[in-house]
C-alpha cells in the first residue's frame, strides 16, 4: 500500500480515474453545505449516485477490458492495471460509505420537512391496507420469480435494476436450497406514495415486495432474501463496416443490448446479505469482496430514486429559484425580434444559463418558415424531450427546404433516444447522416442559408453546448451567433469535412479536430514561453471540462517554466499536476462546483497584450484530439472577446463555488477569508457593460 502511494505521489501526472474521483467528491460536499436546504441536498446526493453509475459502466469497464483479456496498461498513476484496480475500487468503496453516512446523517430531518421513507413495518394499519392493495394491483402482475437450479439456466440479471435474490427450500423435503431472483419492475416509481394532509410518507416498493413474498413463493421454506443491484460494463466501440450505411442502425442496436447484459463490475447488496447467495453470485459474475458496495441498515441502494421526493408537487418550492435571464450584452432586449437583421447588423455571444437560448430558437425557428431561407445544416448531440429544435427542422423540411443534420447516434446513453429523433427527421425529407466513420461528432454548429434579394447571406452558430433547451437552464456554455462570412466560410468547409471527403488545411477563424487541434494549441501555448523568455509580458488563462492529455500537459509545464503565469479552471477530471517545484510552479488549478454545471470551454493566450480568445466544444483529452469531430471559434468582435474575459475574470475570482487544487491532487475548499462573497451562479446575472469593459485577466 505503502509503494502504491509512493508511486501516485511521484508521478508528474495525475490518474485521469482518481481524479474523477475528486470530482464526485467536491459534488458530495455540495450535499453537506449548510447554505442547503434538505432537498438542495438530496438533490446533490442524487447526482452523485447517477455520476457513479456511469463512471462504473464506462470508466471501471473500460479497465475490465484490459483485465479480462489478459492486458496490462500503465496508468497516468504510474501502477499497472491490477494495482490501479484495486486503487481505484477502494476509493469508490470509501465513496460510497460517505454517500451512506450523509444520507443517514440527513434522514432524522425528514420528518421535520413533513415527509418520511418508511418500511413496511412502520406504517399504520391503514397505511399497510393502502400498500398492500397497490402490491395486489400494481406491482404483483409485474414481477416475474426465475428460479436457478438443475434444471433452469441462470438468469440474465438486468443492469442498474434492484433484485431480490431469495434463498428457499421445500418445506420437509431433503432438497438442497435453492436460489431465485426477482427484478423490481424499472418503470415504476421507486417509492410507493401515501400523501395526508400535513406529510407525504415515502415507501420503497422493495418493502411492500419483501413483505408479500408468500404471494410469491407458496409451500416453500424462504430462509432468506437479499436486496441487490448489478452494474455492468457499458463500454463499447462499434466496428468498422464496409456497408456502414446500411449496418451501423443494426449495429448500434446490437451494441446497446450488450450494455443490459455486459461483464458485472460492480454489486450493491444491503447489509446482511445471504452469505452464501453472495459466495455464488462472486463466482458467477467472477467478482471480488472489492467489487462489492454494501448498504447500511435504514439507507437506500441507487440514491437517484431521491429525484422522486426532490422533484415532489408538495416540495418543489423549496429548490432554488433561478434568477430571470438577462438580455446578451449586445442585444437589448430577446423577445420577438428579426434574428436575421439583428446578426446583419452584430455578432452575439449567448452565455447560458444566464442568457436565455431563445435567440437561436427564435433564429431556427424563424429559418424554418422563412421563404427566403434556402438550407439549414446543424449537427446534433444531445436533444432535450420535446425538442423544438427537432419540430424547426421537421418543419422547414415541410417547407421545402434543404436540411441536413448530422446525427450523433454514439452520444453515450442518449443513442436510443438520438436514432430515434434521426429517422423522425429522415422521414419527414431531411438529409440525415448517422456520425462519421469511428469518430464521434461532439462539435456543435449550425448553418443558416438565406437568399436575399441577388445576394446570398449566411448566419451561423458556434457553441460549447448542446442544442437542447433543457440543459441550456442548468449548464454553463457559451455559444456565438454571427453573418460573419469568414466565420460563414469556415463552418461551410467544416461542414462540408463532415459531410463529404473535403480535407481543407487550415482555417481562418476554427481549430478543429481530430487534424489539427492539438498541434494549433499547442503552438499557442509554446508562443506564450517564447514571449516569456523573450521578456514579452505573457499568460493563459483556460476553462474546461477535462484536462487529460499528455501532449497537451507537458506544453503546459514547459510554458510554466518559462515563466508563463497559466491559471486553469478544470471543472471535473485534471491530469496536470499544479505547483510541484521545478516543474508546475507557475500553474494554478481550480474547480468550480456549484448549481449550475460548469460546461463552458475558454482558451485565453495574452499574446503580447493582444489576446487570443477561443471557445467551442473540446476539452484537453486524448478523445477530444484523436477520436472526435471537435472545433474552436475565436472571438474576433472586440466588445464579446471582452466579454468572454470578464467570464474568466469572475471564474477566478469566485469564492463561494470553487475548489483550489493542491500538488498532491487533493482539492481545498476556497472560502472569502474576510471579502464579501462572491457567488459566480449569481453575479453573472448582474454584469454590466460597463464592467465588462475594465476586466482583466494579468497586470
Amino acid at each position: 500500500m505503502q509503494n502504491t502511494q509512493n508511486l501516485i505521489s511521484k508521478s508528474d501526472l495525475i490518474s485521469r480515474d482518481l481524479s474523477w474521483l475528486q470530482f464526485n467528491h467536491r459534488v458530495l460536499d455540495q450535499a453537506r453545505k449548510e447554505k442547503r436546504n434538505l432537498f438542495e441536498k438530496l438533490k446533490f446526493l442524487a447526482i452523485t449516485s447517477s455520476n457513479a453509475d456511469e463512471f462504473n459502466m464506462i470508466r471501471v469497464g473500460s479497465l475490465y477490458n484490459y483485465l479480462d483479456y489478459g492486458n496490462d496498461r500503465i496508468d497516468y498513476s504510474g501502477l499497472r492495471a491490477i494495482p490501479f484496480k484495486n486503487e481505484l475500487l477502494a476509493g469508490l468503496k470509501e465513496f460510497g460509505k460517505q454517500q451512506n453516512q450523509l444520507f443517514l446523517d440527513l434522514k432524522p430531518s425528514f420528518r421535520k420537512h413533513n415527509f418520511e421513507i418508511k418500511g413496511y413495518d412502520e406504517l399504520t394499519d391503514k397505511q399497510k391496507k393502502s400498500a398492500s392493495k397497490y402490491f395486489e394491483k400494481t406491482i404483483f402482475p409485474m414481477l416475474t420469480p426465475m428460479v436457478f437450479d438443475p434444471y433452469h439456466s441462470f438468469p440474465i440479471l438486468m443492469n442498474n435494476i434492484l433484485i431480490f435474490g431469495v434463498v428457499t427450500k421445500a418445506l420437509r423435503s431433503r432438497e438442497k436450497k435453492k436460489m431465485s431472483f426477482i427484478q423490481l419492475p424499472q418503470n415504476l416509481p421507486r417509492f410507493f406514495e401515501i400523501n395526508e394532509k400535513d406529510k407525504v410518507t415515502f415507501v420503497p416498493i422493495e418493502r411492500i415486495v419483501q413483505q408479500h413474498f408468500d404471494r410469491l413463493f407458496k409451500n416453500v421454506d424462504i430462509i432468506s432474501s437479499s436486496l441487490f443491484r448489478v452494474t455492468r460494463n457499458g463500454d463499447f466501440t462499434l466496428e468498422e463496416s464496409e456497408d456502414i450505411e446500411a449496418n451501423f442502425l443494426e449495429e448500434m442496436k446490437k451494441k446497446l443490448k450488450t450494455r443490459k447484459t455486459g461483464r458485472v463490475v460492480r454489486m450493491e447488496i444491503e447489509e446482511g446479505g445471504d452469505p452464501w447467495l453472495i459466495k455464488q453470485l462472486k463466482k458467477r459474475y467472477e467478482i471480488g469482496s472489492e467489487n462489492i458496495k454494501v448498504t447500511p441498515d435504514g439507507s437506500l441502494i441507487d440514491f437517484t430514486c431521491l429525484w422522486q421526493i426532490v422533484n415532489h408537487e408538495e416540495f418543489k418550492s423549496f429548490l432554488t429559484i433561478r434568477p430571470k435571464p438577462v438580455p446578451p450584452v449586445s442585444m437589448t432586449d430577446v423577445e420577438h425580434q428579426d434574428m436575421f437583421k439583428i446578426l446583419k447588423d452584430r455578432d452575439i455571444l449567448l452565455h447560458h444559463p444566464y442568457n436565455t437560448i431563445e435567440p437561436l430558437l427564435d433564429l431556427l425557428e424563424q429559418a424554418a418558415d422563412d421563404p427566403h431561407v434556402l438550407s439549414i445544416k446543424l449537427t446534433i448531440y444531445r436533444l432535450a424531450k420535446d425538442s423544438r429544435v427537432v419540430e424547426a427542422l421537421l418543419q422547414a423540411a415541410e417547407n421545402g427546404k434543404h436540411v441536413s443534420v448530422l446525427f450523433e447516434v454514439k452520444a453515450r446513453f442518449d443513442e436510443e433516444n438520438n436514432m430515434k429523433q434521426a429517422q423522425r427527421l429522415q422521414k419527414a425529407g431531411c438529409f440525415v447522416i448517422y456520425g462519421v466513420g469511428s469518430l464521434k461528432t461532439h462539435t456543435k454548429l449550425l448553418l443558416i442559408v438565406r437568399k436575399e434579394k441577388e445576394k446570398v447571406n449566411r448566419f451561423v452558430h458556434m457553441s460549447s453546448g448542446n442544442y437542447n433547451e433543457a440543459t441550456s437552464k442548468l449548464y454553463t456554455d457559451m455559444s456565438l451567433l454571427s453573418s460573419d462570412e469568414s466565420y460563414a466560410n469556415d463552418v461551410q468547409e467544416f461542414f462540408n469535412v463532415i459531410t463529404g471527403h473535403s480535407m481543407p488545411e487550415e482555417y481562418d477563424n476554427l481549430i478543429t479536430a481530430p487534424t489539427q487541434m492539438r498541434k494549433d494549441l499547442i503552438k499557442l501555448i509554446n508562443k506564450e514561453g517564447e514571449n516569456a523568455k523573450a521578456g514579452i509580458p505573457s499568460g493563459i488563462v483556460i476553462k474546461l471540462n477535462s484536462l487529460q492529455d499528455k501532449d497537451a500537459i507537458m506544453a503546459l509545464y514547459e510554458a510554466s517554466k518559462a515563466g508563463v503565469p497559466i491559471k486553469l479552471i478544470v471543472r471535473g477530471i485534471c491530469c496536470l499536476r499544479p505547483g510541484r517545484e521545478g516543474l508546475s510552479e507557475n500553474i494554478t488549478v481550480r474547480s468550480i462546483v456549484g448549481e449550475y454545471l460548469e460546461h463552458s470551454r475558454i482558451f485565453y493566450f495574452h499574446n503580447g497584450g493582444d489576446p487570443k480568445v477561443y471557445c467551442g466544444s473540446a476539452d484537453m483529452m486524448v478523445r477530444s484530439f484523436d477520436r472526435r469531430l471537435e472545433s474552436l471559434f475565436i472571438i474576433k468582435d472586440s466588445l464579446l472577446k471582452q466579454q468572454a474575459i470578464n467570464i474568466l475574470a469572475y471564474n477566478l475570482k469566485d469564492n463561494v463555488n470553487s475548489y483550489e487544487m493542491k500538488e498532491d491532487g487533493e482539492y481545498v475548499h476556497l472560502e472569502p477569508n474576510g471579502e464579501s462573497p462572491f457567488d459566480i451562479h449569481q453575479e453573472f446575472y448582474k454584469v454590466k457593460r460597463e464592467v465588462i469593459m475594465k476586466a482583466k485577466l494579468f497586470g
